[in-house]
């Protein structure tokens, strides 16, 4: 089995390419089932979410499931030429895929890390894998190791201590940029997960008027009572951002919600006051323009670099606890995968063996040796030879899956099944040349 990660993130592709490529729910389901038809034998799974957007997928060596298979896919499925993104990409293989899962499910690769977000996105995109039946028990296995693993260094280390979450860096920019951010009027865009968590930041930091506007009023609502802030509906978020200090956005959207044209209405009615944006949605809510207007500061999710700068140097010894806790896991799971293929490998070894036995004694039974007395004596005495010798050689497997680990011992008996399949299929071709 091969195991093939293709993918680009925030450290790879800037915000306007990871938008173009950014799969909903309903998409990545989608996505799969017509990945799983075109490669029946694979599994697939497709993990989408603000900063990356990857696919992971396990086959059969000989199924042709490459990375530029799984680029074109992505090309063909957003309709963008793969020129526009190729660049971007990056491609992991068997371990290093392996160690990529598991440092991304434990936020080690994170834009902000320690963030609690990814290892439920994980789980998330592991469940619309599960639902449109695209993965299976190699995938299985592995997602749930990234669980235990991303448990593990949470529990373990200090890492989630602190802001550590895209929501929690946007209002520390905030905080930076706007000198009492407790006297300001915050419109909270969107009230998802992030919404929640951007609300529950400037809650902790002392804010006190707080709106929140989303596209279902009930949902934000909810989440208004539940927090004691204010909610406004839909239709009354331009008045909203008219009276506003501060806007951060976070609404799930295919659009657009604020193009340049229609937003200087909306800065004329301000009339000179600023409005600091901080959009950390993707794909975004502002165009990207606006932030060329004057009397608007707008940051994506990609201007929070230096705040995450500060945030990641903070956890570097708890970094280097968390890796080496990947290291040991992404062993062990290589074990598992090793092992996993060691036992067929070996049945087809015997086989392979008892095949080449028995060609043998065919050639060598022939003419007037048909008859002899001895063939059944001869034959028993060959059996016995080949089973000590295969013997021998399981001994051997079992030393250098317990020194090198067991998927170094399944490359090595791969390699004698390929060497016998070749001997016992030279002895078939003679066999058959012979008059």
């Amino acid at each position: 089995m091969k195991i093939v990660v293709l993918g680009l993130n925030h450290k790879s592709a800037p915000i306007e390419i990871r938008e173009k490529l950014a799969f909903d729910a309903t998409q990545t389901i989608k996505a799969l089932r017509e990945l799983k038809n075109r490669f029946r034998e694979a599994e697939f799974v497709l993990l989408s979410t603000c900063n990356r957007v990857e696919l992971y997928c396990a086959s059969k060596i000989s199924e042709e499931v490459t990375a530029e298979n799984l680029a074109e896919f992505l090309s063909d499925f957003h309709n963008i030429p793969i020129e526009k993104f190729q660049e971007s990409l990056y491609a992991y293989e068997d371990e290093d895929s392996v160690r990529h899962l598991l440092t991304v499910a434990s936020s080690l690769d994170s834009m902000v890390v320690g963030e609690a977000q990814i290892i439920a996105q994980v789980k998330e995109t592991y469940q619309l894998a599960c639902t449109a039946k695209s993965t299976g028990k190699i995938l299985n296995r592995l997602f749930h190791y990234a669980f235990a693993t991303s448990k593990k260094i949470y529990t373990t280390t200090s890492i989630s201590t602190g802001r550590v979450s895209v929501a929690g860096v946007a209002v520390e920019l905030a905080m930076q940029l706007f000198a009492d951010i407790s006297s300001a009027k915050v419109v909270v865009i969107g009230a998802g997960e992030m919404g929640e968590l951007l609300v529950q930041h400037l809650l902790h930091v002392g804010c006190k008027n707080i709106t929140v506007v989303n596209r279902s009023y009930e949902r934000g609502k909810n989440m208004a009572e539940r927090y004691g802030i204010s909610v406004e509906k839909w239709e009354e978020i331009e008045n909203q951002l008219i009276g506003a200090n501060i806007a951060i956005a976070s609404a799930a959207v295919q659009d657009y919600l604020f193009r340049k044209a229609p937003f200087k209405k909306i800065m004329n009615s301000r009339r000179g006051r600023t409005l600091l944006v901080i959009d950390i949605a993707v794909p975004r809510n502002f165009e990207p323009s606006i932030n060329k207007m004057d009397d608007v500061y707008l940051y994506s999710v990609d201007d929070l670099s230096e705040v995450v700068e500060r945030n990641r140097k903070a956890r570097e010894q708890d970094i280097a606890k968390g890796v080496h806790i990947v290291q040991r896991n992404v062993a062990d799971f290589m074990d598992w995968l090793g092992a996993k293929d060691i036992g067929p490998l070996i049945g087809q070894m015997k086989e392979q063996f008892v095949r080449i036995s028995q060609n043998e004694l065919e050639q060598f039974f022939v003419g007037t040796r048909q008859e002899a007395s001895c063939k059944e004596t001869l034959e028993i005495m060959v059996n016995r030879v080949v089973n000590k010798l295969l013997h021998c050689v399981i001994k051997n497997v079992n030393t250098i899956a317990k020194e090198n680990g067991a998927t170094e011992a399944a490359r090595y008996v791969g390699s004698i099944v390929q060497h016998a399949e070749q001997i016992s299929s030279e002895l078939n071709k003679k066999e058959d040349e012979q008059p």
